[in-house]
This record gives structure tokens, sequence and C-alpha cells, in this order.
């Protein structure tokens, strides 16, 4: 099988029917199986994919087992060459999928690749980054980002200075949607799941990097990410549990690699 393409449900139903949908509408032209993976949502999203999807590969769990561990379960079942995790919020234009899987065929160093991911007024949304520092999670959710010397640092975790029109390596790509190499998945693990959520993808990207395995950013290919920002908000916006996971993470993260960072 060419592609597995892994969606991660929690509690967005709609986005998921249309997601699958938009998959269908655009006529893939590969060999691919659609894995749902449902974090024990109960909004009834099973019982959707049986009806309308039968085709559909659900994996149903008892407990949220957060971005980690739920995309774990699809990744064990996977079947394709190449495995494209996709959230919901992710509207696939005619093309893209078969341009990232060409691009992957063609060169064989890549173990991750990311696409080129628009806001649906076309607006460029940034997803290829350069490792963080420690203190650069500090600088997007305070007032020190506005200083001159934040704005620098973060221009340059951003890769301000990459006008985002030809293909190029990266440090690392957002997890929202991504292609994976199975071959070198099968190297280098799972996700990590001591991540709940966030800094995931930051882990992957640098584990595959450290097997030697290239990560990519194809803006050739182009989807529509309706992205909400479920962390976004001040570093003291702790009432918000998502906020509370993204610190947890980043925190996690910079232990993993603190040896990076002496």
């Amino acid at each position: 099988m060419s592609l597995s393409i892994i969606i991660l449900n929690y509690k967005t139903k709609n986005l998921v029917k249309y997601c699958i949908k938009g998959i269908k509408l655009v006529g893939l032209k590969l060999d691919y199986e659609i894995i749902v993976i449902d974090n024990a949502s109960q909004d009834g999203t099973p019982e959707m994919i049986r009806k309308e999807f039968p085709e559909v590969k659900l994996i149903e769990v008892e407990k949220n087992r957060g971005y980690t561990g739920g995309n774990n379960l699809g990744l064990k079942q996977a079947k394709g060459k190449y495995i494209l995790i996709l959230n919901p919020d992710i509207v696939v234009l005619e093309g893209a999928i078969e341009k990232m899987y060409e691009f992957m065929e063609n060169h064989p160093k890549i173990g991750l690749l990311g696409p080129k991911l628009i806001n649906p007024d076309k607006s460029l949304q940034e997803t290829c980054y350069r490792f963080p520092k420690f203190i650069t999670p500090l600088y997007r959710r305070t007032f020190l980002g506005k200083f001159r010397f934040a704005k620098k640092h973060l221009d340059h975790f951003l890769m301000k200075d990459y006008d985002r029109k030809k293909a190029r390596k990266v440090d690392w790509v957002q997890g929202s949607c991504l292609m994976a190499r199975n071959e070198a998945i099968k190297e280098v693990g799972l996700f990590d799941e001591k991540f709940f959520a966030y800094f995931e993808d930051v882990d992957w990207c640098r584990r595959f990097s450290e097997k030697n395995w290239e990560v990519w950013y194809l803006p050739e290919a182009e989807l529509v990410h309706y992205h909400e920002q479920a962390s976004a908000g001040g570093l003291l916006d702790i009432f918000k549990k998502s906020t509370r996971i993204h610190i947890v993470s980043w925190l996690k993260y910079f232990w993993k690699y603190r040896k990076h960072y002496d």
C-alpha cells in the first residue's frame, strides 16, 4: 500500500466527517487507507464512521490518550509505505498529497515532510521552524516578545528569512499535517508519549535528524488549515487546561534535550 492517512479525533465529529469527504472528493491517485482514532470523544464519531465510511479503519480508545498516544495507535496499524498524519481541521486540496508522496519518492533521505498550510483566506501559516531555545516559548507568551532582541530571536525561530517558495530542509515541521516514511519510523520509533500534546512534533523531528533522516518543508504542496490555537495566550493564562499542558510539555522537552543547551 502506498499511503496510510491517520486522522485523530477528540470531540471534532463534523470536522472528521468533512475531512474524510474532502479526501475522497479530490480523488487521490494513490493506493491508500484511512485510519481514524477516536480518543474517547463520546461525540458519536464511531457511529458516524461505521454508517457513512465503513471502509475506514476505526480505532476506538476508552480514554483520551492525547495526540501522541492516539496517533501511535494509528501508526502501529498503518500499512502504507508513507504515513500522512492529518488533523481533522485540514482541508485537502487537489494534488497536494500526491506532490508530497512524489517528493519523498524522489528524495530517499527524507524521513518527515511538511506541506505549506494556509488559512481559509489564503494567508500563510508558519509551520516550519528552527529548533527552539529554552527562552523561545517565554518570548512567544509574554510581553518580553515585544522587545527588539526578542523579536530578532523569534524571527530566527520562525524562519522569517525563508521566503517559502522552494522546498528546503528544516529543523522541524508542525505535526498538524506531516508525511512520514514508514521505514524511518521503524528506526526512529513512535511519538514519545511523555508528551500528551505539544512539543511532540519538535521531539519527533529531532529524533529523526539524530538518526540521519532529513526533515523538509514542501511549499508546492498546499492545504487549508482551519487552525484554532488551543494553547494561545500568555504564560499566565494557566487556567486553560491546554495552556498548562503546553507549559508542561515545554519543560519536558527541554529537560529531555538539556545536554544540547549546555
